[in-house]
């Protein structure tokens, strides 16, 4: 019976980890275009307030199928300089498992956005890669350290406008420049 238990179990998780593995696939995208749908907003911020959340990292993306494995860490409440004061947002290089096979730093040009969901006045930012940063080198962990803009957006801006918040929901688009890829 105990054998069973354990046969029972071990099933259960490997189904768990299938879907979230799943759910992962479902939300990649390959192209280096990826725009993440955060909903419950007025909840994450306050949680991110509180300092119970204060950051959230979205799926993972990637620019091609063999490509760049990245993500975004956003915190709601502002990070660094920014905290309290401003939304905060950071592009993540990832390890992938087409690592081996790809130039190194990583030097795409980056584009993030807050999308005015009235299409009128997107908050854009964008960077080039420090290519001596150690956030750009081939990742030798999960993720390498964060890099891009405590600044992004003003909470105020973001409070005193209704179009970046629409059904308690903001969207946050990212494009990874494909040029010499």
């Amino acid at each position: 019976v105990r054998q069973l238990e354990r046969t029972v179990s071990l099933r259960d998780l490997s189904i768990v980890e299938m879907e979230g593995k799943m759910r992962e696939m479902s939300a990649s995208t390959y192209d280096g275009i990826f725009i993440w749908k955060i909903s419950d907003f007025t909840k994450k911020r306050q949680d991110a307030v509180a300092g119970r959340a204060p950051a959230m990292f979205s799926p993972a993306f990637y620019t091609s199928k063999y490509g760049y494995k990245m993500c975004l860490r956003i915190y709601l409440n502002g990070d660094g300089t920014g905290r309290g004061t401003h939304l905060s947002l950071f592009f993540v290089v990832m390890r992938g498992h087409s690592d081996a096979l790809l130039k190194w730093p990583f030097n795409q040009k980056v584009t993030l956005m807050l999308l005015d969901q009235n299409n009128r006045e997107h908050i854009i930012d964008a960077f080039r890669p420090d290519v001596s940063s150690s956030s750009f080198q081939r990742p030798v962990s999960d993720m390498n350290i964060a890099s891009g803009c405590p600044l992004f957006c003003p909470l105020s801006k973001l409070d005193s406008k209704n179009s970046y918040i629409r059904d308690d929901t903001i969207f946050i688009k990212t494009i990874v420049d494909p040029t010499g890829l």
